[in-house]
């Protein structure tokens, strides 16, 4: 099997900070341009699995590249170039210290809610009578509070974002615009590849002059949960589980196997089969989305062949 990507520890010419993410090594360059490498660690419930899963940094990175490009008319991103599978280069802003996360369809931590018997999540009411993976009458915003490291993040609502001067009124209510257009146009995408865009999240930051962008990535599998639309109603009209495509499957997984990132509770170890397994969808919907097949080069693979095209880009640019 060949081994993944679990760290990257590089030193550029005029690198002003570095930062280690649950999955991205991030480098700041004369504190105006960052380089993201996407390594092959996987988070789930906030905490980071021991083993990383090989080929997932570079499904991530293109299948982000791919979107922000296909949503740069909505709202701009902050993408500039991608000179290596596992690595984006783009410009630097202050981000917002919230997730937006609309949901179309009751899944995921919405229907774990819903299932406690709660009707309002992030102060949005969902109505009764739903079953699990039923499709809101219209996309909700249930926003996030970006946690510090090893904190979770937690479910926020609109007014208290606002009241506690999170964000300021005018700027929240143009993150809820742009975060409500991407995701109609991440739906449209998935359906012309046969998929469902159930849920998703999105992150936006503010250059120094003023503009709020979209950062970080979007409609990965990593950030979003789609569903194979030709079973959907099938499986729904008999009450079954949807067939997926995200990491909400690696959560399962790590539930039923007793860990929920709570204290005290220790991560399972994953088999060479399971890794394999997570591979395996995680090129599924590269492929899915993209309609291109996935090259599995292990040269790409290798960190020398990273840092290697990053100082290539640096030296042209």
């Amino acid at each position: 099997m060949q081994s993944g990507i679990q760290k990257t520890h590089f030193n550029f010419p005029g690198q002003t900070h570095y930062y280690k993410g649950k999955v991205r090594d991030v480098y700041t360059i004369n504190d105006e341009k960052l380089i993201m490498v996407a390594t092959d660690r996987i988070s789930s419930f906030d905490v980071v699995l021991p083993r990383p899963i090989p080929y997932k940094g570079q499904v991530l990175n293109l299948i982000a590249a791919k979107m922000l490009e296909a949503t740069k008319d909505i709202v701009p991103n902050w993408l500039e170039a991608v000179p290596h599978p596992n690595v984006a280069i783009g410009k630097k802003a202050t981000p917002y210290k919230v997730e937006m996360v609309v949901r179309g369809y009751l899944a995921g931590h919405a229907a774990r809610e819903y299932k406690a018997g709660k009707r309002i999540l992030c102060g949005v009411s969902m109505p009764d009578g739903l079953y699990e993976n039923d499709a809101f009458p219209k996309p909700i915003i249930t926003p996030a509070t970006k946690a510090p490291d090893g904190l979770h993040d937690e479910d926020i609502s609109r007014e208290e974002i606002i009241n506690k001067e999170i964000v300021n009124a005018e700027d929240y209510s143009k993150l809820e615009q742009y975060a409500l257009a991407l995701f109609q146009r991440g739906t449209e995408i998935a359906a012309k590849q046969g998929l469902i865009l159930v849920d998703t999240k999105y992150e936006f930051g503010k250059t120094q002059e003023g503009e709020i962008i979209l950062i970080d990535e979007i409609h990965t599998p990593d950030s979003s949960r789609y569903f194979y639309a030709d079973t959907y109603q099938e499986l729904q009209k008999i009450g079954q589980a949807q067939r997926q495509l995200s990491k909400e499957f690696v959560r399962e997984w790590l539930m039923e196997n007793g860990f929920q990132g709570k204290k005290g509770q220790i991560i399972p170890e994953m088999t060479v089969e399971t890794l394999n397994l997570i591979t395996y969808r995680y090129i599924e919907l590269y492929e899915k989305l993209t309609e291109k097949k996935f090259d599995k080069n292990p040269e790409l693979t290798e960190v020398s062949t990273i840092e290697k095209a990053i100082k290539k880009y640096l030296n042209n640019s």
